[in-house]
């Protein structure tokens, strides 16, 4: 069976002010496509679908002509994560067109979307977002007279067990579950232990980027990999870099198709494209999502940015650190001017002078002297003899002033 995992669309979001909606149509025209071209069976979509929970009215289109779009070519499993609303995302699904499955309700993460291909069936398990403190009573053993530990390891086990649970009527079926959580490898009895255990498709260590939200609860916000032991393939959303858990591939991120920070600046965004075998394993193909406009970091002195010495970042979206020691006269306006897709702009003196200490301003202090500091601190610089003949003229005509009334 041939599955495309993908996730973290966040229809709606934003990148420092510019609306991504027409790349992010243009990313779902590109999916639409390759499940088309590449004969895709089904199709998972784990979580953050949206990036608020009441999304823009173009948001919700853009995810209709998504949905209707894959479901012409293959058999569409959706789940929400921790963006998305899951009651709105989830409203109707009932109703929902043949070959779409929201998947947005904790009572149905055991009941899966079975679906049949000539090695037999395969069943699709979806996970919503888990919140710890709104599903540890709902999760909770019947008969339990206490509800679970508030943690994602505690309430993402007990989901994970009525998953194996269901799995166990099933000798014969190969599982994939699909969901949304932040996951690193380790065992399930130390899930505080296992920090660092996600790798990066070049073998580098993850960083989690400033995009994520964070959803820690108790401190702690990761769920141990052995938690979903017992199904072939864990398909992940939450993290924006394409990633697997672990060394066996078996669990896996297939990461934003966008970059919405600067920190993703250097992940290859991609679309994950798994072939189940008839015993179970996988196999994996990172297939590269439209790129809309590069994102790059620059840092030097004005003069030098606006040279032509880094001209080749003029098409780029691009956050620039500017190390004069002084703060340059209209800085922004010069940048923006030369870089005409700059989104974020940064003095970050090298060389300026210490900052002034914080002193009160009393009645006894020579107005001079504080304009002077005012200056420093504000532009990394010492006041020059032509500031200071400015401050001092003008005060001494403010005396003058109310010496005449």
């Amino acid at each position: 069976m041939r599955i495309l995992h993908t996730s973290d669309w966040h229809l709606g979001r934003t990148l420092h002010g510019v609306d991504l909606h027409e790349h992010q149509q243009a990313f779902v025209d590109h999916l639409v496509g390759l499940v088309a071209e590449r004969s895709i069976d089904v199709v998972v979509v784990a979580g953050d679908v949206y990036d608020r929970a009441v999304p823009a009215v173009p948001s919700v289109r853009l995810l209709g002509r998504a949905l209707a779009g894959l479901t012409e070519h293959a058999t569409v499993i959706v789940t929400p994560g921790n963006h998305d609303s899951a009651v709105r995302l989830g409203f109707a699904a009932e109703l929902m067109r043949p070959g779409l499955h929201l998947r947005a309700s904790v009572d149905l993460l055991d009941e899966p979307v079975v679906v049949d291909d000539p090695d037999g069936p395969v069943a699709f398990y979806g996970l919503p977002y888990l919140d710890p403190d709104s599903v540890r009573r709902s999760l909770a053993p019947a008969g339990a007279d206490e509800p679970l530990a508030r943690s994602h390891s505690a309430v993402v086990g007990a989901a994970m067990q009525r998953v194996r649970d269901d799995l166990a009527g099933r000798p014969t079926t190969r599982s994939v579950v699909v969901a949304h959580a932040f996951v690193v490898a380790g065992p399930a009895a130390d899930p505080e232990a296992a920090v660092g255990g996600v790798d990066l498709e070049d073998g580098t260590a993850p960083e989690r980027s400033e995009s994520e939200r964070d959803i820690r609860v108790g401190g702690v916000d990761s769920v141990p990999s052995a938690v979903f032991d017992g199904v072939d393939y864990v398909a992940l959303g939450h993290l924006h870099g394409a990633q697997r858990v672990g060394p066996s591939g078996r669990l896996r991120y297939s990461g934003s198709p966008l970059a919405f920070s600067f920190g993703e600046r250097n992940q290859v965004k991609s679309s994950t494209i798994v072939e189940l075998a008839a015993d179970g394993s996988v196999s994996v193909d990172l297939v590269p999502a439209p790129v809309p406009r590069r994102l790059a970091e620059v840092t030097d002195t004005l003069d030098a940015l606006l040279d032509g010495r880094h001209d080749d970042l003029r098409d780029a979206w691009l956050r620039v650190f500017v190390t004069d020691p002084v703060h340059p006269e209209r800085l922004y306006t010069r940048v923006a001017e030369h870089f005409p897709h700059a989104l974020a702009i940064h003095h970050t003196p090298v060389g300026a002078v210490e900052a002034p200490a914080l002193a009160a301003v009393t009645a006894e202090s020579d107005p001079i002297e504080v304009a002077a500091a005012f200056v420093a601190f504000a532009s990394g610089g010492a006041a020059s003899e032509t500031e200071l003949a400015v401050v001092r003229g003008a005060y001494e005509a403010a005396l003058a002033s109310e010496a005449s009334e």
